[in-house]
């Protein structure tokens, strides 16, 4: 009985540690008419499906911020999941807040409502000036996307904007969980530089920046999800206090925001007059067929281009086929793009260039042919014709001079005389005797023979020579990029307090550092490249992420203020995790 007591309880702790828990916390249950309620819904598990309750008697000022907690204590995995939104209450009375609901693993889970009593205006109303909800209320991260419900194959655009606005400022920024555009044909626009520029959101005035811009094509009908896109922020928000010389003390704190997911709903494509020769493009597009010679010699080449230029798809259908007479030879088309891609999508050209040589004289007509678009904004199919060309193909010296003698020529085939096809083999030899001598008495075979052992060593040597050559180049080359690495330190240190020249001495410090240890180029220096570099040497993953978190502060301290303190701290963590890659490596 001991024995079953105990399995018991051991499986029902077990139990008990996978339970969902999700709740709904508020910030307080008694608040003032003119005070802002913070609403959290929060999981210990990364459930889907997050339906939120209506909030009919209050008004949405902020929200919904999303924010992921993922770490291991002693071994142990923590996990949390929250919801934020911001209410602000329009009328005194006592109201509830209704349920949530969450899909974990085929189960539906919801949360218990909670009843809120507002009461008269207060005088000053609390919270409002906490670090904390000055960071909620004014920074917000959003996708704007260009169609909720396209059709298969057309072109989408997300754009992600990250607002924030006066008090706040940003020091440091990451992304801690980026979008799978699962389903979807994808192509990021690169944006060269993140800066700050004003902008507008729900009707305010707030500082903007453009995080990341997509391109989507989706390659599936139904019902389509965007997943988030979660940045880590560190932020600088102004306290009361100020310091010795009158200068405002801002207070540092950590914040995660999210865009949240996203649905569409894409159409399927009409099948009601749909062409036969359709092969999936959709935009808007024009068609051109065209013969580089209308007329020439038999056995001379031509070209025969097929082109599609316009907007839509371009990389995800097939151009038409041309058909041409069994006398015309056809090679394998040669494929070319040129392709931009823009906000509105990909633009530009692909074209088919044949390669087509006629046997014999004649006229041959090469027939026209058709490409078939789905157009998004007329919701039609469009057919587009080429026009049919003619090649006019004359006989070339060599088949005039042997018209009557060996050809007959037609513009069905061609046919030889057959008495001279094999004219060109040898019937008979010219072989002649070889000299009797025996080949190991000839001077030639010992040549042969030891030609071998005097080059070899002769060759082994010269490599050895040009192996050390290179290097001692190499040595020179890492060792001159060294000097440059202490060099960019030494002027990183003595420009402290000068953000640009800081982070402009520290970066390239650290870029030579890893030229002359890693013996990569300046065009080589790749987030990827130098994690997978420093990895093959054995370096720690904790010092290669510490590492990288340098250089993204010298990425990030081009658009976002930085402070002193924080400058000392990147140098000396610079110094430290130099000193453990040496060791490491």
């Amino acid at each position: 009985m001991r024995l079953i007591i105990y399995i018991y309880i051991i499986f029902s702790s077990f139990f008990i540690n996978a339970q969902i828990d999700f709740e709904l916390r508020v910030s307080k249950k008694k608040l003032g008419i003119n005070e802002r309620l913070r609403v959290d819904f929060v999981m210990n598990q990364n459930g889907d499906d997050f339906i939120p309750p209506s909030f009919e008697n209050f008004r949405l000022v902020g929200g919904p911020n999303q924010s992921i907690s993922n770490s291991w204590i002693n071994g142990k995995r923590t996990f949390s999941k929250t919801f934020t939104y911001f209410l602000e209450p329009k009328e005194k009375g006592i109201f509830k807040i209704g349920f949530a609901k969450i899909s974990f693993e085929g189960n539906t889970y919801q949360t218990l409502p909670v009843s809120i009593e507002v009461l008269s205006a207060t005088g000053i109303p609390s919270g409002a000036t906490s670090v904390e909800y000055l960071a909620d209320e004014n920074m917000h991260l959003i996708a704007e996307i260009s169609k909720n419900n396209p059709y298969l194959n057309e072109a989408i655009t997300v754009v992600y904007k990250l607002y924030f606005r006066n008090p706040i400022k940003i020091s440091d920024a990451r992304e801690i969980q980026s979008p799978k555009f699962r389903d979807f044909w994808s192509s990021s626009i690169k944006i060269p530089q993140l800066k700050v520029q004003s902008g507008s959101y729900k009707g305010e005035v707030y500082n903007e920046v453009i995080w990341r811009k997509t391109i989507l094509y989706p390659q599936k009908k139904g019902k389509l999800i965007i997943e988030p896109l979660a940045l880590n922020l560190v932020i600088e928000i102004p306290t009361k206090r100020r310091d010795f010389f009158g200068n405002i003390i801002y207070k540092q704190v950590s914040r995660s925001v999210s865009a949240g997911k996203n649905t569409l709903y894409v159409k399927e494509l009409p099948i009601n007059n749909k062409p036969e020769n359709f092969s999936g493009a959709v935009g808007k597009f024009s068609l051109d067929f065209l013969t580089s010679k209308k007329s020439l010699k038999a056995l001379e080449s031509f070209q025969s281009i097929v082109k599609v230029t316009g907007k839509g798809n371009l990389n995800l259908f097939k151009l038409p086929k041309i058909k041409v007479p069994s006398t015309l030879e056809v090679f394998e088309p040669e494929y070319k793009e040129e392709i931009n891609t823009t906000l509105s999508g990909m633009e530009g050209s692909i074209q088919n260039t044949y390669t087509i040589v006629p046997q014999v004289q004649g006229k041959y007509p090469i027939p026209s042919i058709e490409f078939s678009y789905f157009d998004p904004e007329k919701e039609s199919y469009q057919t587009l014709k080429s026009i049919e060309h003619i090649v006019d193909v004359y006989g070339s010296d060599f088949l005039k001079s042997n018209n009557n003698k060996n050809y007959t020529n037609t513009t069905i085939g061609l046919k030889t005389n057959t008495n001279k096809n094999f004219g060109f083999i040898k019937l008979t030899s010219k072989f002649i005797p070889i000299n009797e001598l025996e080949f190991w008495k000839k001077s030639t075979y010992w040549l042969i023979i030891f030609f071998p052992l005097i080059v070899l060593p002769i060759i082994v040597l010269i490599r050895k020579l040009l192996m050390s050559r290179i290097v001692d180049k190499n040595a020179l080359k890492s060792k001159r990029r060294s000097k440059l690495a202490i060099k960019y330190m030494g002027s990183a240190k003595k420009h402290m307090g000068n953000k640009s020249k800081f982070y402009d001495s520290l970066e390239k410090a650290l870029h030579n550092y890893l030229k002359a240890n890693l013996q990569i180029e300046t065009v080589d220096i790749q987030k990827e490249i130098i994690v997978d570099s420093l990895i093959k040497l054995e370096a720690k993953k904790s010092t290669i992420d510490d590492f990288m978190i340098i250089l993204n502060n010298c990425d990030m301290a081009r658009y976002s203020p930085m402070t002193d303190v924080k400058m000392r701290q990147d140098y000396s963590s610079a110094i430290d995790i130099i000193e453990k890659l040496d060791y490491e490596i």
